[in-house]
């Protein structure tokens, strides 16, 4: 199913300038598609016919608002603190970092199944919020490649599909970046990040992550993963990318967790 989802959206969004019968052919098959596959809303599965969720189900979740911390981009409580106090105790590779969702209620649901159950159909909820909502942003960045946090060969045989390759992929294409997913690789299997503390998992990433190409042409990378906890990720990926050349590292994510 998920594949056939995959298929639909790509002839919807598949541009094929020219003669006006391959417009027809194209919007026959995207609507023959959506027929047998139509859209579900990520949180109550309900099926969709004009929208990526029910209006009932996108107030559940809980959108990042000001205030944040300038750095990560966690919500803080506090309106006149510019930084979460991790950022304040520790320095990160990257230079600035923002997220669609907060890490609570359905959020939560939604990301396992992403991740784990192979809804990779997400994906055009996840890429249209984060572009709805960080376009601009990324634009007024200058970025020069979108590349998505790696899993290892391994992880990704078993699951079959990489999220954060998924979400950044679909994300730049609406925005109209730059995107290349063969740049950074993780080269081994490491132990999964929510089993760790926050000084394991920075231990646990030493040496994980590779560049396989040039990239000092690259100015400015934006950085896509699904979950941002402590940063021991992006802060791994963001110190290759930056020993290779790349000046300025940013980051987006679907989800974050709460800062102090």
């Amino acid at each position: 199913m998920n594949k056939m989802a995959e298929n639909k959206k790509q002839i919807g969004n598949k541009k094929q300038p020219g003669k006006g019968s391959q417009e027809t052919v194209r919007k026959i098959l995207y609507n023959m598609l959506l027929l047998l596959y139509p859209n579900r809303c990520p949180v109550c599965d309900r099926v969709l016919t004009d929208s990526l969720i029910c209006p009932q189900c996108a107030r559940r979740l809980k959108y990042i608002s000001q205030p944040v911390c300038y750095s990560c981009g966690k919500p803080l409580n506090d309106a006149v603190a510019e930084y979460c106090l991790d950022c304040t105790k520790n320095r990160h590779e990257y230079r600035q970092g923002r997220a669609v969702f907060s890490y609570q209620g359905p959020v939560r649901g939604i990301l396992y199944r992403y991740k784990y159950s192979n809804r990779r159909d997400y994906t055009e909820f996840f890429a249209s919020e984060a572009a709805r909502l960080y376009g601009n942003w990324v634009k007024t960045l200058g970025i020069s490649m979108v590349i998505p946090i790696p899993l290892s060969a391994e992880r990704k045989r078993q699951r079959g599909y990489n999220q954060a390759d998924l979400f950044a992929r679909r994300f730049a294409g609406l925005c109209g970046l730059p995107y290349h997913s063969k740049i950074l690789i993780r080269t081994r299997d490491t132990v999964p990040q929510k089993e760790l503390s926050a000084r394991e998992r920075k231990n646990n990433l030493k040496n994980a992550f590779k560049i396989t190409e040039n990239v000092v042409n690259l100015n400015r990378i934006l950085l896509i993963d699904d979950i941002y906890t402590t940063g021991s990720t992006i802060d791994a990926a963001a110190c290759v990318l930056k020993q290779s050349g790349v000046k300025e590292i940013y980051y987006l994510c679907i989800s974050i967790g709460q800062g102090q």
